[in-house]
């Protein structure tokens, strides 16, 4: 049988109470040797200021849960501010705490001229929360046309994971796509009450169970270049070093380039990938405006 969200929610909330200590709850001492690890479903329920019952069904999905109790449950549970996304994302709730507005992200002058200079390798501006801010053609020869993705969507991590032309592009994805979520919990680091990052973590949440459980496992990673391997519709596998470059003004914003062995496969590939959009009108003045 398949799962049904309020079935994902139950084992959320189960999850995270077994995960607390009581004491830190600020529940007193006792006598009894506890058959559970962390707080039982009774505890839950008298932190939450609701019955037993009702956090009963909650967790066995009998039950729909409202905004309130939600409230009360992550102030009980002690959820940071991505779970409490993830709680209301479960529960089909809309999170209606009050949010400061971020200002937009902007490229900066001195990236895009950087970018426009690159015309034989595929390279992205990225910003925070690995927003996609700009790219050149290569990158739309390589991966996809970033001028149709929606704006809000336009992001390397939900692209690898939600994203079927580049998820199937990446020939070790999971090591990619492990890889960006290390990444992403950096950036979580860096501003964990950001709350773009966590309704894009939230979704992800829903929507994939990879993500989720590696999410989970608060593996963290800053690294600055690598190998990636790819199988291109086009031309075929291509084997292409990935380095990135951070902006020093402390903005956030890092340019990632492709490239290939000078004399390889991959570099004979890249150039005749990226000839055939040399031409292509429209496709090298990427808009960089995002949130």
């Amino acid at each position: 049988m398949k799962p049904t969200p309020d079935s994902h929610l139950g084992t959320f909330l189960r999850a995270r109470r077994a995960q607390l200590d009581p004491r830190e709850c600020g529940l007193p001492e006792t006598d009894s040797a506890r058959r559970v690890t962390g707080l039982r479903r009774e505890e839950v329920a008298q932190l939450a200021a609701i019955s037993v019952d009702y956090y009963t069904r909650l967790e066995q999905g009998r039950v729909r849960a409202s905004a309130p109790v939600l409230a009360t449950l992550a102030r009980a549970l002690h959820l940071d501010d991505d779970q409490q996304q993830y709680l209301y994302e479960l529960a089909g709730r809309t999170d209606n705490r009050p949010h400061r507005r971020r200002p937009a992200q902007r490229v900066r002058p001195a990236m895009r001229r950087l970018l426009d200079q690159l015309t034989q390798t595929p390279a992205l501006v990225l910003g925070k929360r690995l927003d996609i801010l700009a790219w050149n053609p290569a990158a739309i020869a390589l991966y996809t046309d970033f001028a149709a993705v929606p704006a809000d969507r336009r992001n390397y991590v939900n692209l690898l994971f939600s994203n079927p032309v580049v998820r199937e592009l990446h020939l070790g994805w999971e090591h990619d796509a492990r890889d960006a979520v290390a990444g992403l919990r950096m950036e979580a680091a860096a501003d964990p009450v950001d709350p773009d990052l966590a309704r894009l973590v939230g979704e992800l949440s829903v929507q994939d169970a990879d993500f989720r459980t590696w999410w989970a496992e608060h593996r963290v990673s800053s690294a600055g270049y690598g190998t990636k391997r790819y199988r291109h519709r086009l031309v075929g596998e291509l084997t292409l070093d990935c380095d990135t470059w951070a902006s020093p003004d402390g903005s956030g914003q890092r340019l990632m380039v492709l490239t290939a062995e000078p004399g390889s496969p991959s570099h004979d590939a890249l150039r005749i990938l990226t000839s055939w959009t040399a031409e292509v009108p429209g496709t090298d003045r990427p808009e960089g405006l995002t949130r």
